[in-house]
């Protein structure tokens, strides 16, 4: 038999191996614990009483989801810190609305009582540890078994002090250890100002918090809107959801349509994914009752199935030459010229009797704005006919071509004889390219058809009507600039009209609201430089659409396009997914109130979530718009 090693040998009884545990077994053996004696408890006790009784939390403490925290060098200005219990953080998502109660003074507070939302978290940060520290990382890695126990933290904006069911201005901070209270949906709704007759969709973070915005209201509409974002981030839904709801609230809207995606709002909506979103929502399908379409004479709508399709032409007295100028981007030359030729025009319709004819019409004529409108009674085709002769006088030229106008064929002398006495500019090339960009917008025949009116605007500010400008088969920005000039001079005036009217008789005034498409088409920085005269036309129309419930929608992609002066016509903003930071950059500089925890989630947002800043509401929201509930095309 092998000799055993002492090591590994057994005692007599089978045990341990011998060495293996002896040093693990104490010399002496542990006392049993005593108990407690009886006059140290009962002196326990006593103390107890005497200090009030066993401690309990103070009502004022009662439902609070956490305390404010200490601060630190880092700490910044109207913000605090607030940390919660591990099993209240879902109680207190993003953007959600918190009452801070400082504890009473007879305990060592202030009593004041804060209004704050949750602007960065929660965030869930292990108890008397750093989160990076080794045995933090360790344990996560090898698995929870040996986690440490954690809690939340929140960052929370200060929105106002409360004071007798005000919000005023805070002139102080929270104290530390002061309890936390989240509001529920409904009085953070109240507090948001979240209440109106139109609804936007829901809030981001929140169960079932309509985002909702007042028709009735100065804040909103009247002070303009923009829908910005890239492509695909959901503005055309929005777009078609903002009609829709504003059809309902009896409000009358125009679209100018640039690509006809609107040209079927009068269906429901077939798309597969937006009757799923609708579903979900627990909304209905429908189509927009009230619509019609306006579409240029000559040419052709997207939709030519719709039951209201009416042609319109322009009229070109209505367009200020200064504006035509500007869109026909003529050079300083060319405009020279094309100014000078206008001049001649107006002498030839005084001197044969055209305009003005009557006492009351030479009266109108001393109060004529050329900045706002152009001659009375001075069509395209009178203008090219006094733009062909003095080309011809220059180049010396004696062409027997008839003028278009009638009245200029039968007096062809008299309106030589004017041209002849005007010191005409020379250089016949400059005249002859006025003459060219007058007969491009001739031949397109879309000023002053006898057989076709001019929009009637009226019937377009009628409440709840919603009318869509289709310029989709325009294929030119210098046409659509055109037609949209002319209709917001047309659109401005009338409602001038309506609320004037509104206030002899006393009713409601008509609210409009003007949908621009593609805007930076329109009123990009590079054309506003070109045509300062109808960008200040937009401006004013701006200023004073204010108080006659005139709005502006200005919907682009290409937001970076739009000048610095656009963007301060716009008080309320429905950002849709951005991600060039230079964009975000810029947007900051114009937009005031959105935090940085909005700013950073821009670049990532989802189609259909937008950041929504509007003048009713007290801070801006991350809105999932609703789905559209009309048909839509050209939509992927």
């Amino acid at each position: 038999m092998d000799e055993a090693s002492p090591l590994s040998g057994n005692d007599a009884g089978g045990g341990d191996p011998i060495g293996a545990t002896d040093h693990l077994r104490p010399s002496v053996a542990p006392a049993p614990v005593q108990p407690l004696p009886t006059e140290a408890l009962a002196s326990l006790k006593e103390e107890i009483a005497a200090a009030g009784g066993e401690w309990q939390e103070g009502p004022e403490f009662e439902g609070a989801v956490g305390h404010t925290m200490y601060d630190t060098p880092s700490s910044k200005d109207n913000t605090v810190t607030v940390l919660l219990p591990a099993e209240k953080i879902a109680q207190v998502p993003s953007q959600s609305l918190v009452r801070i109660k400082s504890r009473p003074k007879e305990k060592g507070g202030d009593g004041r009582q804060y209004l704050g939302a949750v602007v960065e978290g929660p965030f869930a940060e292990p108890d008397g540890l750093r989160a990076d520290a080794p045995i933090v990382v360790t344990t996560t890695v090898r698995g929870g078994m040996f986690l440490p126990k954690y809690h939340g933290r929140v960052q929370v904006s200060i929105l106002g002090e409360e004071v007798d069911g005000m919000l005023v201005p805070p002139r102080f901070r929270p104290l530390p250890n002061s309890p936390v209270f989240v509001l529920d949906q409904e009085e953070t709704a109240e507090k948001l100002h979240l209440l109106g007759d139109i609804t936007l969709g829901l809030a981001v973070g929140y169960d079932e918090m309509p985002v909702r915005l007042p028709t009735q209201s100065k804040l909103v509409f009247p002070r303009h809107f923009g829908i910005l974002g890239t492509t695909g981030g959901g503005k055309s839904t929005t777009v078609s959801t903002l009609v829709s709801q504003l059809q309902q609230s009896g409000t009358a809207v125009i679209i100018f349509d640039t690509e006809g995606e609107y040209t079927s709002m009068h269906q429901p909506t077939e798309d597969p994914t937006m009757l799923r979103a609708l579903q979900r929502r627990g909304l209905q399908p429908h189509g927009i009752p009230n619509t019609h379409i306006l579409h240029l004479v000559g040419r052709e709508t997207s939709n030519p199935q719709h039951p209201h399709v009416t042609p319109f032409s322009l009229r070109f007295e209505d367009l200020s030459p200064y504006a035509l100028s500007a869109i026909l981007d003529l050079t300083e030359a060319q405009d020279e010229r094309f100014m000078k030729a206008y001049d001649i025009a107006r002498q030839v319709l005084m001197d044969l009797k055209i305009y003005p004819t009557t006492e009351q019409e030479k009266e109108e004529l001393l109060e004529l704005d050329e900045m706002e409108r152009g001659y009375p009674r001075l069509t395209l085709g009178r203008l090219y006919d006094i733009v062909r002769l003095c080309a011809d006088t220059v180049a010396q030229e004696n062409t027997m071509e008839t003028p278009l106008s009638q009245e200029f064929a039968e007096n062809r002398a008299r309106v030589l004889e004017r041209i002849r006495q005007a010191q005409l500019p020379g250089h016949v090339g400059s005249w002859r390219k006025v003459q060219g960009h007058l007969g491009r917008l001739l031949r397109l025949r879309i000023f002053d058809n006898p057989r076709v009116p001019a929009p009637n605007y009226a019937q377009m500010t009628q409440p709840g009507r919603v009318t869509i400008i289709d310029l989709s088969d325009t294929d030119s920005p210098q046409v659509n600039n055109l037609v949209i000039a002319q209709i917001l001079r047309g659109l401005h005036l009338q409602q001038d009209r309506n609320y004037q009217e509104s206030e002899r008789t006393g009713r409601p005034p008509r609210r409009t609201v003007i949908v621009i498409e593609e805007a930076h088409e329109f009123l990009s920085a590079h054309r506003r430089q070109q045509m300062p005269v109808l960008f200040e036309q937009v401006a004013r129309m701006a200023r004073r659409g204010r108080k006659r419930w005139l709005g502006l929608v200005f919907v682009t992609q290409l937001p970076q396009h739009l000048p610095d002066e656009v963007l301060g016509l716009i008080n309320n903003y429905i950002l849709h997914k951005i991600a060039d930071e230079n964009v975000i950059s810029r947007l900051k500089r114009s937009i005031g109130g959105i935090d940085e925890a909005l700013w950073a989630r821009l670049p990532n947002l989802a189609p259909g979530q937008a950041i929504v800043s509007a003048g009713s509401m007290a801070r801006p929201l991350l809105v999932a718009i609703d789905p559209a509930p009309c048909k839509l095309r050209m939509v992927v």
